[in-house]
Parts: C-alpha cells; structure tokens; sequence
C-alpha cells in the first residue's frame, strides 16, 4: 500500500510546527519503500496534491481546540480538518477541496486519510 505521511505546520510560528517535528523524527525511523515522509506549509488544495496518487494519507498537525488538552494527541475525522495553513483567502479546507476534485472526476484521491491532530488548548 502505497502511504504518505504529512507533517503540516510552519515552524516560525511555535507549536505550529509539530507536524514537520514529527515527520522529521519519523524519517530517522521509517525507511520502507512503499512510505513516503514529507512535510507541507500549505493547506486545502495545494494540500491535496501533495497526497493525490498514494493509497492512504496519514497527515500530522497542530489543532487549536476548547476541548482537550496541550499535548494530546487526536484522530480527528477529515471533515472536522479544516486548518488551511494557507496565506491565500480563497483556499478551501482538505475535506472542502476533496469533495471539489471528486466532483471534477478526480480518481487518485487516497481510499484512506487519516488526521492526527496534536492538540493545543484554547485559553479564553
């Protein structure tokens, strides 16, 4: 099965960047041909391309959240994804821009995708 692994985040902003901290740390460890390790510093779309042709898509990133704590580590439902780590105004969420490339005919989204989501609570 042909995998990717994301790390999403931009590193200048702080806890932003755990995804690429992790995707970084998973290269020392994971080194099988069918796998391939990545980070990204964009969302929706341009996120989408990144992972289109590979079977299964395990993407990493931070998520700000009222529910949980600093540190936890989620699985969080694609259409519950909506970080964008875009600077564009006009990008469109991961689950928004899969739906857009499905109803265009797109046929090498990945069967599966997986979010895990480092939590970072919101203090109010």
């Amino acid at each position: 099965m042909k995998t990717i692994i994301l790390g999403v985040g931009n590193q200048i902003l702080g806890d932003d960047g755990v995804g690429i901290h992790i995707a970084n740390e998973l290269k020392k460890h994971i080194h099988q041909s069918e796998v391939t390790i990545e980070e990204a510093i964009t969302g929706g779309m341009n996120l989408l391309d990144l992972i289109l042709g590979y079977d299964k898509a395990i993407i990493i990133d931070a998520v700000k959240t009222e529910h949980g704590k600093d540190g936890e580590v989620k699985r969080i439902p694609l259409h519950d994804f909506s970080t964008m780590h875009s600077c564009n105004p006009h990008d469109v969420s991961l689950s928004e821009a899969i739906e857009m490339a499905k109803k265009m005919g797109e046929t090498r989204i990945p069967r599966e995708i997986v979010i895990i989501g480092i939590l970072k609570e919101i203090t109010i």
